[in-house]
C-alpha cells in the first residue's frame, strides 16, 4: 500500500491589524468620557472647569476691551475732525493775510471738501458767577451751516441770528455752566484790546447768545464761543487777516499727501499743518495704550492655557491604567496622543465660543450695562468731564476679533499638546506593574 500521507496543518493566515483613522468616534467617546465629572477625579473636573471659566473671561474681556477703544478713538477723531480742519493753513509770520485769495487757490485742488477762513483767539466768559476761561473762533456763517456736528446740534432759528453778525453761538455746557442760554447774553474779556496811554486794557463787550450746540465732547461743549468772522477781527484787532484757513479733504486717513498741493496752492510763507501732527501726541497715547491693554490681558488667556496643561498632567496621571489597557488593546501612540488633545482642545473651544458671544453681547449693550451699573452703584462710570464724551463706544473691529479667537485657540491647542506626548510615551508594562 501506499504510504498516506498525513495532511498537512491549517496554518490560519494572520492578517494585519488595521489601525483605526485619525479622531475617530472612539478617539471622541474616550475623550469626551474622561471630561466629565467623576467622585474620583472631581478635582481634575474643576481644573477643567475653572480654565474653561479663563479663557470665556480672557476672550471676552481681550473683545471688550479693544471694541472699547476702537470706539473711543472713533469718537474722539469724529469730534475732533468735525470741528477743527483736517488740514490748518497760517501765515509763516503770524496772522494769514489776503485769505479770500488764498482759500480760492486751495478750494480748485483735487479732493477739497472745504475751505472757511476762521480767527481763533482766547478770552474769560462772564455770567451766573462764574469766569470760565473759553476759545472764541470768528467764522462766517455760511461755513458754520456747513460744519455738520455743530449746524445739526443748533437750537432753532439760531443761524438767522447770527447772520445778522453781533450774536454768538456757545456750546451747552458753557451756558449751562453761566447760567444763560439762547435770548440770554454773555460777557467776554479778551486780555488784548484797546492801546491805551496808560498801556493795554482788556476788551469787555457783551454778545447775545443766539443759540447753544452740542456734539457730544464736553471739551468742546464747555470751552467754544463761535462768532462772526467779521465781528471776530474787530474784537481781537485782526485788521483784515485771519488766524488761518481750515480746510476739509475727501479722505482725512491720507491727509499727508495732500500736505504737498495745498502748500503748492497755498503760496510762500505759509505753514500747513495736517489734523495727525497737530493731535499726534493725543492718538499715539492711545495707540500706546491700546496694545499695552492688549498684551495685559492676553495673560489671562494664557493663564487659562497653563491651568489646562496642569489639568491634562493630572488626568494623564489619573487615567495611567486606562491608557496602558487602550495600548494592549491595541490602541496606537498616536489614537492616545489624540485622545486627549481632543479633551484639551475641547475646552479651549468651548471657552472661545462662550467668551466671542459674552464678548460680542456685551459690546452690543455696553451703553445700557453702564447706566444700570451706574444706577445700581449710584456712582458715574464713565464721566464726560474726564473722558470727554458723553457716552461709553464700543466699536468692534472683525479683524481684531477674528485674531483674539484664534489667539486662544493656538494657545489652548499649544497648551494640551505636552500632555498629550507624554499620554503617547507612557509604557503600558510599567503602567500596569503596580495595578
Amino acid at each position: 500500500m501506499a504510504e498516506q500521507q498525513a495532511p498537512e496543518p491549517i496554518v490560519a493566515a494572520s492578517r494585519p491589524r488595521a489601525a483605526t483613522r485619525p479622531f475617530a468616534a472612539f478617539e471622541w467617546m474616550i475623550a469626551l468620557r474622561y471630561l466629565r465629572a467623576k467622585r474620583a477625579e472631581s478635582f481634575v473636573s474643576v481644573i477643567s472647569g475653572f480654565s474653561l471659566v479663563g479663557i470665556a473671561l480672557g476672550v471676552a474681556t481681550l473683545i471688550i476691551v479693544m471694541s472699547v477703544m476702537n470706539g473711543f478713538r472713533h469718537e474722539l477723531l469724529a469730534r475732533i475732525l468735525g470741528l477743527q480742519g483736517h488740514v490748518i493753513v497760517q501765515g509763516d509770520g503770524g496772522n494769514l493775510p489776503d485769505f479770500d485769495a488764498v482759500a480760492a487757490r486751495i478750494r480748485a485742488v483735487p479732493g477739497i471738501l472745504r475751505v472757511a477762513p476762521i480767527v481763533d483767539g482766547q478770552a474769560l466768559a462772564s455770567g451766573g458767577g462764574a469766569s470760565p476761561g473759553v476759545v472764541v473762533r470768528g467764522i462766517r456763517d455760511k461755513d458754520l451751516s456747513s460744519l455738520k456736528s455743530v449746524s445739526e446740534s443748533l437750537s432753532g432759528g439760531a443761524l438767522g441770528q447770527f447772520h445778522a453778525g453781533d450774536s454768538v453761538i456757545v456750546g451747552e455746557r458753557l451756558a449751562a455752566k453761566l447760567g444763560t442760554g439762547p435770548g440770554g447774553s454773555i460777557t467776554l474779556i479778551a486780555p488784548r484790546g484797546n492801546v491805551t496811554p496808560f498801556g493795554v486794557t482788556p476788551r469787555i463787550k457783551t454778545y447775545p447768545i443766539a443759540g447753544t450746540f452740542r456734539i457730544g465732547m464736553s471739551e468742546y461743549d464747555s470751552t467754544y464761543v463761535f462768532m462772526p468772522l467779521e465781528e471776530a477781527q474787530l474784537y481781537f484787532n485782526m485788521g483784515n487777516t485771519v488766524t488761518g484757513l481750515e480746510v476739509m479733504v475727501a479722505n482725512p486717513d491720507d491727509v499727508n499727501a495732500m500736505i504737498g498741493p495745498i502748500s503748492a496752492a497755498a503760496g510762500p510763507y505759509v505753514r500747513v499743518l495736517s489734523w495727525q501732527s497737530i493731535s499726534q501726541s493725543l492718538f499715539e497715547a492711545l495707540e500706546v495704550e491700546r496694545n499695552v491693554m492688549f498684551l495685559i490681558l492676553t495673560l489671562i488667556i494664557l493663564v487659562a492655557a497653563l491651568n489646562i496643561v496642569s489639568g491634562l498632567i493630572m488626568l494623564v496621571k489619573d487615567k495611567s491604567g486606562d491608557i496602558a489597557i487602550l495600548r494592549t488593546m491595541g490602541a496606537t501612540r498616536g489614537a492616545v496622543m489624540r485622545v486627549f488633545l481632543i479633551a484639551g482642545a475641547s475646552i479651549g473651544v468651548i471657552g472661545t465660543i462662550l467668551g466671542f458671544g459674552i464678548g460680542v453681547v456685551f459690546c452690543a449693550n455696553i451703553e445700557s450695562i453702564r447706566q444700570f451699573l451706574s444706577s445700581l452703584t449710584g456712582t458715574t462710570l464713565f464721566n464726560p468731564e474726564i473722558y470727554f464724551l458723553s457716552r461709553m463706544p464700543a466699536e468692534m473691529d472683525p479683524g481684531e476679533v477674528i485674531s483674539v479667537v484664534l489667539m486662544a485657540l493656538g494657545l489652548t491647542f499649544l497648551a494640551t499638546l505636552y500632555p498629550s506626548w507624554r499620554a503617547a510615551r507612557l509604557d503600558p508594562v510599567e503602567a500596569l506593574r503596580y495595578e
